[in-house]
């Protein structure tokens, strides 16, 4: 039996893309890195994003061990979403991103391009 191991791409790069790659992800991901978020907190959140991508998304991440599910014994019932310590590993390559979009909107704005 193939293993999750066994079907992911051999290149490290490709590995990391094929897990984070969409910009759902990645923007979920940069909401997360700050505190545990609600459901529809993060789809008001993310301009664009319609509910079933970001259901979809949230399932495969919980299922890659990216993100965490809490359910609260509450009524009504209250459902949490949060970075496990793998998801948290990934906040350099989040960051570094953050910086680099920076710097390249302040170069276009320096050229006079925005």
């Amino acid at each position: 039996m193939r293993t999750k191991a066994d079907i992911l791409p051999e290149c490290p790069v490709a590995t990391t893309v094929a897990l984070i790659g969409s910009k759902w992800k990645l923007l979920i991901m940069r909401n997360l890195m700050s505190r545990p978020w609600r459901f529809n907190e993060l789809l008001k959140s993310i301009d664009g994003i319609s509910q079933k991508v970001l259901t979809d998304s949230l399932r495969s991440m919980e299922a890659d061990g990216i993100v965490a599910r809490t359910v609260y014994d509450e009524v009504p019932p209250r459902v949490e979403y949060s970075l496990t310590e793998l998801g948290q590993s990934m906040q350099p390559i989040i960051k570094s991103m953050e910086v680099w979009g920076t710097a390249y909107k302040e170069r276009l704005q320096s050229a006079g391009e925005v």
